[in-house]
């Protein structure tokens, strides 16, 4: 009889954590469409494809400009049609998340909702770029909701993600929230340096050093902030593999980054490759840190009981 019981408790949790794995695994799919989305647009704005398609949401009036598709048509075109993709897998998360609330977190609903609400937000910021030719305060805003929504996502994965933690964090959560977050501002002021072409204008006329000026020498409070997440974390007895292994990548995503921002302002923009990988892995160092970050504080509110 007990078996029978224990049998059917059993088969009761799997059909309950089937919603949550569906929802689970839909969140890391737009996590990574999410990535490649913002590499895309880095690429459209280096490659001076952002106004290629002169109209929204289609381009030159068609879904498909064949007729006028070359690499930058082509560049701004994907680029709209992985965030359209990213559009429709929000609403999918959000309706499955509230029809499956009661099998589901509380907060989960809600945090979907944000989600889709940022990713509406980022669509009629796409539309603006175009229809405000690339205005600098509209693009910036543009990435920094793109790494917002980037970041919301990331925090849903990482929380509905089985996680076993030792209780041995100490004030990493805190260490690593502070280092996400001046990240974030850092890739805000990138965002910024690139959107009103500062490196080129102080370059070529001394003007806008000042935004130039302001990127490289931001880049020292998160710098100091991610080797402390990383120091901290190889003098922390009995850490979570895991825990350990996200900070010794974001230590070498940290490094990476420095080479490929001092490889782009040597060769003056001029190499695109370069130019997208720095904001690529800016954009993963980001959310290197926000994963490490919420696994922490996972870990640190673990109940003394489960502490060994």
């Amino acid at each position: 009889m007990n078996e029978f019981v224990l049998e059917q408790q059993n088969k009761a949790a799997t059909v309950a954590q089937q919603p949550q794995e569906m929802i689970r695994r839909l969140v890391w799919k737009i996590c990574v469409a999410t990535l490649i989305l913002m590499a895309i647009g880095s690429a459209t704005r280096v490659m001076n494809a952002g106004l290629a398609c002169p109209d929204w949401p289609l381009c030159y009036g068609e879904l498909v400009p064949a007729k006028q598709m070359n690499f930058q048509v082509f560049l701004e075109w994907f680029h709209r049609l992985d965030a359209a993709l990213i559009g429709f897998s929000a609403i999918a998360l959000c309706g499955l998340s509230w029809w499956h609330r009661l099998s589901l977190p509380k907060w989960l609903p809600w945090a979907s909702t944000f989600a889709l609400f940022l990713i509406v937000f980022q669509g009629i910021l796409g539309g603006l770029t175009v229809t405000q030719l690339l205005r600098f305060d509209i693009v910036t805003a543009h990435l920094g909701t793109a790494l917002l929504f980037f970041t919301t996502l990331l925090i849903i994965g990482t929380s509905l993600t089985p996680y076993q933690g030792t209780g041995t964090v100490g004030k990493l959560p805190w260490v690593g929230l502070i280092a996400a977050i001046f990240v974030y501002l850092q890739s805000l002021l990138g965002a910024l340096v690139g959107s009103r072409w500062a490196l080129h204008q102080c370059l070529a006329g001394e003007q806008l050093c000042d935004v130039m000026y302001s990127h490289i020498f931001g880049l020292v409070p998160p710098t100091i902030a991610t080797l402390a997440v990383v120091l901290i974390s190889w003098r922390t007895p009995a850490l979570h593999p895991a825990l350990r292994k996200l900070a010794n990548l974001a230590g070498g995503l940290l490094i990476l980054q420095l080479l490929l921002g001092v490889a782009t302002f040597r060769l003056h923009l001029q190499v695109e490759p370069l130019t997208v990988s720095h904001q690529a892995i800016g954009a993963t160092l980001l959310g290197t840190l926000v994963v490490f970050t919420v696994l922490s504080l996972r870990d640190g509110v673990l109940p003394k009981s489960q502490i060994q």
